[in-house]
């Protein structure tokens, strides 16, 4: 322990204080979790202030807790608003600034509450028989629309009164006619989710989109992005998938408008488009509808195009058709000249300015991981980042990117008490002699004269990044405060590069990724001295579990042990018992009756045979994208060639783990483990 040594004088005579330096420790998994995540930032209609939510995990209790804060746009008045045990989320200003409209569940169910702002106790808004939830209110104050599940052609009463009987009856048989059956960690019931709009004074919710059997929000993960009132406040523009029986191989989400008041049938406004079409937003004046739209349909990862729709009856026509990155948001300017956005760029995700007119592209934040644009305020942007060395805060920037200023430091303590590995980035030659980039995170108390064991992480998706962001379930700090130096390869199939970059993996999953992810490894260690190659591990989680599953076979002498979360064994059967049956379609060029050698290229169960690594295979009960059969195979197949293996399973988690102690168990195992063969 250092101590320092604090000299007072006082009237001539010496006082010595001993102060004690605060203690820290190496960067882990309860440091993590001791992480307060700031979310949904929101800026008030006069600009002043941020609205924002802000989780803290109780650990004893095993889950998180929500509540709603605020902070002004000069980083200063940072106070709570709701502290109730319950969760709170998902705040809205009203026009006038004085209210704050929210969803809460201390009624005992998620219900839409309000509260001003200037104190005061929070009420209830809505009494349902159901759950009420993404509340958004119109540009007039006069009416709130809200999502609540019910089913199709029936009302919010009628869909209580069926899930009644159903509780009753005594047989628990599930029948279905189509799919999907189940979706994501959820079993379909025949709710579908729906918009409701009402008086903000009070009153009967009515159905907007008038029985469709579709969603808005999308499930599992939409929410108010993806609808929006028109300028008048009299209807609502939504995005939604209304294909009926193609829902499991469709991507085709399409733009319509619905009357509040239920008297008309949506009208489809992206009908020609069998792509995905999304996140509507008017501009100020209520002439310009911006929305994002992808051109390939079947495509989940498809370049989002920055659209414009001339309001009411106009035509759409792309802003920036030359530009190679795809959209993540939508934000106008004051005077509907330009458009602020943020989108995945090498390695980052950073925030663009677009000029509607010209299609002009101008970076205004390039480094670190922001999530959201909470909006603008005379010359500034607030928006939420992270980074390697960060969670997510708050922070402004002027519009010419010359001065970012963080807000909120809610993470201060946290941050300050855990030791952190340095973060670089770099590039190499990689497959088709591209330029492929990668990051690493030093081991903490890093000694260059030291040689320190690999943890070489791969991504999921596979269309995403191993990026500059501050992660709840792959973060590289994990490994570097345990001693290891953490490599990620963004590899041909990652987003941030352009869309071609992107669309190489397609029907190529175990070619090109597989070469750079080889090359990456040889470039890290021939660049970073400290890295000693004979003690490296390799870890991944859906398509990174799949890649493990495949370097098992086609890399086997290259790491000391694998650890696979989630991943496919056996491509042929991953396409028969997951949901959303695009994906595979897309990635392999159609079915497998249809196109069986695209299946068969890469897949790993054809090469158990050369199996000799030590594994840690995990997987979770309620993962319904990669089936938990996956694990079982991998586990058979590694105990019945007789190499040294642990199955972990998670009966009550999804694709992801997210509880505190499962979570926590998570990176104890996966930490021992590694730790046995590479250390």
């Amino acid at each position: 322990m250092r101590r320092t040594l604090l000299t007072i004088t006082l009237l001539a005579i010496i006082v010595v204080l001993p102060a004690v330096a605060a203690e820290t420790h190496s960067f882990g998994v309860r440091d993590m979790w001791a992480m307060k995540r700031v979310s949904d930032p929101q800026l008030s209609p006069d600009g002043k202030w941020v609205l924002f939510n802000l989780r803290t995990n109780d650990l004893a209790a095993n889950k998180g807790l929500f509540d709603l804060w605020l902070v002004g746009a000069d980083g200063n008045g940072l106070r709570r608003l709701t502290s109730h045990p319950a969760a709170d989320t998902g705040g809205r200003w009203s026009p006038d600034g004085r209210w704050i409209w929210f969803t809460s569940t201390r009624s005992g169910s998620s219900q839409v509450w309000k509260l001003a702002v200037d104190g005061g106790e929070a009420t209830q808004v809505t009494n349902l028989p159901v759950d009420a939830s993404n509340v958004t209110v119109s540009p007039d104050g006069k009416s709130i629309a809200f999502s609540v599940e019910v089913f199709p052609g029936m009302s919010i009463d009628e869909t209580a009164k069926t899930l009644a009987e159903r509780e009753a009856d005594k047989s628990t048989a599930q029948a279905y006619d189509s799919l999907l059956i189940r979706h994501w960690d959820t079993w379909a019931d025949g709710r579908r989710s729906h918009i409701f709009a009402m008086p903000a004074a009070g009153g009967a919710p009515v159905d907007v989109m008038n029985g469709m059997d579709a969603d808005t929000p999308s499930k599992p993960f939409g929410g108010t992005e993806e609808f929006t009132f028109t300028p008048d406040g009299k209807s609502i523009v939504f995005s939604t998938r209304n294909v009926g029986r193609e829902e499991a191989w469709s991507t085709n989400f399409d733009l319509f408008v619905a009357a509040i008041d239920g008297s008309a049938k949506p009208v489809n406004l992206t009908k020609a488009n069998h792509a995905w079409d999304t996140r509507p937003v008017f501009s100020p004046d209520g002439k310009q509808l911006a929305y994002l739209a992808m051109a390939r349909p079947g495509f989940e990862a498809d370049r989002y195009a920055l659209m414009v729709y001339s309001w009411p009856n106009g035509k759409a026509r792309e802003v920036a058709p030359k530009w190679d990155r795809s959209a993540e948001a939508i934000t106008w300017s004051a005077d509907g000249k330009t458009i602020y956005t943020i989108a995945t760029n090498l390695g980052n995700q950073s925030l663009f300015a677009v000029d509607v007119a010209s299609g002009k592209i101008t970076t205004i934040v390039e480094k670190g991981w922001i999530g959201s644009i909470a909006g603008l305020t005379g010359n500034k942007a607030i928006f939420d980042m992270d980074h390697l060395k960060s969670p997510v805060e708050l922070y402004a920037t002027t519009l010419d990117g010359k001065s970012v200023k963080q807000l909120t430091n809610v993470n201060a303590a946290e941050v300050a008490a855990a030791r952190w590995g340095d973060t670089e980035q770099f590039s190499f030659k990689g497959a088709h002699g591209d330029t492929v980039y990668g990051w690493i995170v030093k081991p903490v108390d890093f000694d260059p004269a030291k040689k320190y064991p690999l943890a070489f992480l791969i991504h999921g998706g596979p269309q995403g990044s191993m990026s500059n962001h501050f992660h709840y379930r792959w973060n590289p700090q994990f490994y570097a405060g345990a001693g290891y130096a953490a490599v990620m390869i963004d590899f041909h199939g990652s987003t941030g590069y352009g869309q071609g970059f992107t669309d190489a993996i397609r029907g190529d999953w175990g070619g090109a990724p597989l070469e750079d992810l080889q090359k990456g490894f040889d470039a890290a260690v021939a660049k970073y001295s400290f890295i000693d190659p004979d003690r490296a591990v390799a870890l991944g989680a859906s398509y990174g579990g799949y890649m493990v599953n495949w370097i098992a076979g086609n890399w086997p002498d290259r790491f000391k042990a694998l650890v696979c979360h989630d991943g496919n064994l056996d491509e042929r059967f991953a396409y028969f018992d997951t949901e959303e049956l695009w994906f595979p379609e897309w990635e392999h060029h159609g079915t497998p009756w249809d196109n069986p050698e695209s299946y068969a290229k890469h897949n790993p169960i054809d090469h158990v045979s050369k199996w000799k690594t030590p594994m840690l295979v995990i997987h979770g009960g309620k993962d319904y994208r990669v089936v938990e059969t996956h694990g079982f195979a991998t586990f058979n197949a590694l105990q019945r060639r007789g190499i040294p293996s642990r199955f972990l399973y998670f009966p009550d988690e999804n694709h992801w783990v997210l509880k505190p102690a499962n979570s926590i168990r998570w990176h104890n195992e996966v930490l021992k483990w590694i730790d046995t063969y590479a250390k």
